[in-house]
C-alpha cells in the first residue's frame, strides 16, 4: 500500500537531476502521490525524461517554469496546479537563490535577491496553499521547508543566504501553531551538506571525515525524510526543524 495515494504534491526548485528537489520528487511519487514541480532554467529535454521518469510509477506528473522572485508567482502556481492536476496537499518548499557575498560584497540588491525567493517565496506560497486548503476542507495537510542548519554554526561568506533561511525556521515554528487547528502540519527539513553535484573532489575530501558513517549526504537522504513528514504517520509532528544530517561534525 503507498502511503500517499490521492495526494498532489507541489514541489519547487526542481531544475537538475542531482538535486534534493528531484529525488523528493521521486520518493513521493513512489509513494503514490501526484506531482507538480516548478524549475528555472532548466534544460527543456531533461525536464521531458524526468517529468517522463516520474510518470512510470503510475502517478500524474506536471510541472511549470516559473520565477519564484515574482510576488505574484504563489497564486498563480497554485491556480496552475489545481488546474492539471486537482488541489494539493502537500507543499515542499525546496527553492533557494544562493550567491557568495561577505561583508565586503553585501549590498541592497544581494540581499533582495535572496529574501524574494527564500523568503516572501516561501511565506506567500505556504499561507495561500494553507488558505485554499481551509476552504476545500481537505483533511491532511503537509507544508516542509528546506533550510541548511543556519542555528547550528556561521556560514561566512554567505550572509543573505544564511539569514534569509535562518528566518525559515522562525517562520515555520510560528505557522505551525497558526496551522494546526486545520489539520495543516509545518515542518523543515536540514539536510546538512549533501553532495548534489556542487562538490569539487578536494571539498569532499574535507568533509569525508566529518560524516561519522563514513559517507557525505545525499539528495534520498533528504527525501526519505521529507516522505515521512509529507505522510498520515507524521499526522502528530509540526513545528520541528529536523537537523537530519548523519551525525555531521562541525568541529
Amino acid at each position: 500500500m503507498k502511503n500517499l495515494n490521492g495526494c498532489v504534491a507541489v514541489v519547487t526548485g526542481v531544475s537538475h537531476g542531482k538535486g534534493i528537489g528531484a529525488a523528493i520528487c521521486k520518493k513521493l511519487a513512489i509513494e503514490g502521490a501526484d506531482i507538480f514541480f516548478t524549475h528555472l532554467n532548466a534544460d527543456r529535454d531533461w525536464i521531458a525524461n524526468f517529468q517522463a521518469s516520474i510518470e512510470e510509477h503510475k502517478v500524474k506528473c506536471a510541472n511549470v517554469e516559473i520565477d519564484l522572485s515574482e510576488s505574484s508567482t504563489p497564486a498563480k502556481l497554485l491556480d496552475l496546479v489545481n488546474l492539471k492536476l486537482g488541489s494539493p496537499t502537500i507543499l515542499v518548499n525546496n527553492a533557494a537563490h544562493s550567491t557568495r557575498d561577505g561583508y565586503m560584497n553585501l549590498d541592497a540588491k544581494i540581499l533582495d535577491d535572496h529574501y524574494a525567493v527564500n523568503m516572501r517565496a516561501t511565506f506567500l506560497l505556504s499561507v495561500e496553499f494553507a488558505r485554499r486548503i481551509r476552504h476545500s476542507q481537505t483533511a491532511m495537510g503537509r507544508i516542509i521547508n528546506l533550510t541548511s542548519g543556519q542555528a547550528l554554526g556561521p556560514m561566512a561568506g554567505e550572509l543573505a543566504y544564511s539569514a534569509t533561511k535562518g528566518a525559515i525556521s522562525a517562520f515555520t515554528l510560528s505557522l505551525s501553531a497558526e496551522l494546526a487547528p486545520l489539520g495543516i502540519t509545518v515542518n523543515a527539513v536540514n539536510p546538512g551538506p549533501t553532495d548534489t553535484g556542487w562538490m569539487n573532489e578536494e571539498i569532499k575530501q574535507e568533509l569525508l571525515p566529518k560524516f561519522p558513517f563514513g559517507r557525505i549526504g545525499i539528495p534520498e537522504d533528504a527525501a526519505r525524510l521529507v516522505a515521512f513528514l509529507a505522510s498520515e504517520e507524521a499526522q502528530w509532528i509540526t513545528g520541528q526543524i529536523f537537523n537530519s544530517e548523519g551525525g555531521f561534525l562541525r568541529s
